[in-house]
């Protein structure tokens, strides 16, 4: 697995170690990396993305295994060599067209060339133990089997109850297209489908979703002329809703709060049919680059981004738009299949730290939108404090109806998990 100028498992054990060790979040330090070395054959970065992905997705799992073959603890381990380990028992298990023995030879190669010669028999000794007796390994309970920490499961358990529970732990390590918007303003559905194709994209439609498309057998999203031209923009399916549940008519005009990277803002622009205007906000001038990035690939003109802290009130924008979208920051345990580190980094103190800014973003926000208006709060989290709790605490406590709510769930539906309420501000 090399393409002649970067060895693609030593690439694996940089991102491990930059993910698990300096804390860069697993989708940011994978997407750098991709881009970083585009001239990367197509078999090398499915490779690079599946290893680094599915060895921080089954941590637990996989530290659990090493255990049971190893004098040392995971935890006193190099983090070198808890990395090496942690990769090569992946491949094993997961991947079966690379034969075990392949694997423990690359694996103390690369120990040797991370200057752990000492240590080579120590990798060795480990994974040909791992690989002989991985059939025989029973796991002592679900956080170990779904690598999942046990808080979560308990929570989703209170929630949801067992199945549910079971149903949203299976669905992290399910395979699921990338699903698409349509650029309705520049191509219908049929035309964006027949152009994919013939740019060698596997293509599906979604159900019930007419401006949705699936995607897969692609590789490299940015190397799709479509793409290039702005005819879709790559977002959930989940997350379309927002716009939509929002019905944002002609003429009118919308605020953002936190619109980072911008698809909810550029989809509202659009079902406005280039009237009206959206006003794209974020904190930082990164966020703000990332949302005018998608602005003009996309090309849609009734949107602006702006840079503003949604914590702290607009005096000029009270009482001026006649849809607020509110899609705020969460604790993110409906997208784990997107950043498969999140279950590791947060807590139930985090969580009900993110509950309390949500309150305080939206005791704030509210104030935007015009008597009659719509509020659209959305998060992409299953969880019920931050979520309906967060709906109906707001209801009670400022002058909006809470006309619709609906919490879509990973393994339940056949998309992200996500939840969005619609609220109406009262008429004086």
């Amino acid at each position: 697995m090399t393409d002649g100028r970067v060895n693609v498992r030593a690439l694996v054990l940089e991102l491990l170690l930059e993910i698990t060790g300096r804390k860069e979040y697993s989708h940011v330090a994978l997407r750098g990396a991709l881009e970083k070395y585009q001239y990367l054959s197509k078999p090398d970065r499915a490779f690079l993305t599946r290893v680094t992905e599915g060895t921080v997705e089954r941590l637990l799992e996989l530290d659990y295994i090493i255990s049971r073959f190893s004098r040392v603890p995971v935890s006193k381990m190099k983090p070198v060599i808890r990395n090496i380990l942690r990769m090569s028992v992946y491949q094993m298990k997961y991947m079966d067209r690379i034969p075990d023995s392949a694997v423990c030879n690359e694996a103390v190669k690369l120990a040797q060339k991370k200057g752990f010669t000492g240590l080579k028999g120590f990798v060795n000794g480990v994974l040909r133990s791992a690989a002989r007796e991985m059939d025989t390994i029973v796991y002592p309970n679900p956080s170990i089997q779904y690598s999942m920490p046990e808080w979560i499961i308990e929570q989703w358990t209170e929630e949801y109850g067992a199945e549910t529970a079971l149903r949203m732990l299976k669905s992290q390590y399910e395979e699921k297209p990338v699903t698409i918007r349509v650029n309705r303003q520049k191509i219908t559905r049929e035309k964006l489908k027949e152009r994919l194709q013939s740019e060698g994209v596997c293509v599906q439609e979604v159900k019930d979703v007419d401006c949705a498309l699936a995607i897969s057998d692609y590789d490299y999203l940015r190397a799709i002329p479509s793409f290039r031209e702005g005819l879709f923009q790559v977002q959930d399916v989940s997350s379309m809703m927002a716009a939509l549940m929002a019905g944002p008519k002609q003429g009118n005009y919308c605020i953002d709060v936190c619109a980072a990277p911008g698809g909810k803002s550029i989809h509202l622009a659009e079902l406005m049919q280039g009237t009206g205007m959206v006003e794209a906000r974020d904190l930082t001038d990164y966020k703000v680059g990332l949302i005018k990035e998608n602005i003009d690939r996309i090309g849609t003109q009734n949107i602006r981004a702006v840079r503003m802290d949604a914590a702290v009130l607009d005096e000029d924008s009270i009482e001026k738009a006649d849809v607020v979208l509110a899609d705020l920051p969460c604790s993110g345990l409906g997208v784990l299949s997107k950043k498969t580190d999140l279950k590791y980094r947060m807590s139930r103190e985090q969580q009900k730290e993110l509950a309390e800014l949500q309150r305080r973003i939206l005791s704030t926000v509210w104030q935007y939108v015009k008597p009659g208006g719509t509020l659209i709060y959305s998060t992409c989290t299953v969880h019920k404090e931050e979520n309906e709790g967060n709906a109906a605490w707001f209801a009670r406590h400022y002058p909006f109806l809470l006309k619709e709510q609906k919490q879509m769930l990973p393994g339940v539906e056949p998309w992200d998990g996500f939840y969005i309420a619609k609220l109406e501000r009262k008429q004086r």
